[in-house]
């Protein structure tokens, strides 16, 4: 713990914040999200200490451990959601997961990435035919939702390049995923594009409950 010099919060979900408050109770950690993001978590049920509270402009650099982050908004339906570009010297990392759709404003961050981790939730079959209940079903769907694998895959199919080293498929559903229909599906859409990755193309999907390995930004 002594090595993390800071916490990045996406929003208020409880797939997000669990642990939060142990987190910091424990290890006096900075916790870093937007004032709306912080007043939508802070209630009576869950107390952080003032002195790890911080609170961070949209679209505005700040400073981490020697890295500039910038936060921007993202569509969710929460009362705020944030993914992060973090940067330093030339090398770009973007964070964006849960988001119903990639807007204009989200967009140019995952562009200008070397490393970019971004939601692939669901299978549109998997989802359709599961046993969610049809209000469950239109929220997943809705562009205040989640990514499905073929809205991931086709924005991927527009913005690879060569600077876009590594993409990780991120926050993939447990009952409406899997990671090979994820994979699968990135490629076909690459094929049916005609587009054909390099070795200097890393792809990885996520792990939903085990750390990641290391990434090396110069691979």
């Amino acid at each position: 713990m002594q090595t993390i010099m800071g916490v990045l919060i996406t929003h208020n979900h409880v797939d997000h914040i669990r642990g939060l408050q142990v987190l910091v109770r424990k290890n006096s950690i900075p916790v870093f999200t937007s004032a709306k993001i912080w007043e939508s978590i802070l209630t009576p049920y869950v107390k952080i200490s003032r002195d790890c509270i911080r609170e961070i402009p949209l679209q505005q650099k700040f400073h981490v451990a020697g890295f500039d982050i910038e936060a921007f908004p993202v569509s969710h339906d929460a009362p705020e959601t944030i993914g992060f570009h973090i940067c330093q010297g030339e090398k770009k990392i973007t964070v964006a997961t849960d988001l119903g759709h990639i807007c204009d404003t989200a967009a140019p961050y995952m562009k200008e990435s070397n490393l970019l981790v971004i939601e692939s939730n669901y299978d549109e079959l998997m989802l359709e035919n599961g046993k969610y209940p049809y209000y469950l079903k239109t929220r997943i769907k809705s562009d205040n939702g989640h990514l499905s694998n073929h809205q991931t895959s086709a924005f991927l199919a527009d913005i690879i390049n060569e600077n876009l080293n590594h993409i990780c498929l991120a926050h993939l559903s447990k009952n409406n995923n899997t990671p090979e229909i994820a994979l699968s599906t990135f490629y076909n859409t690459l094929s049916e594009r005609g587009i054909q990755l390099t070795g200097n193309h890393h792809i990885s999907v996520l792990k939903r409950n085990m750390p990641t390995d290391m990434i090396r930004l110069d691979e």
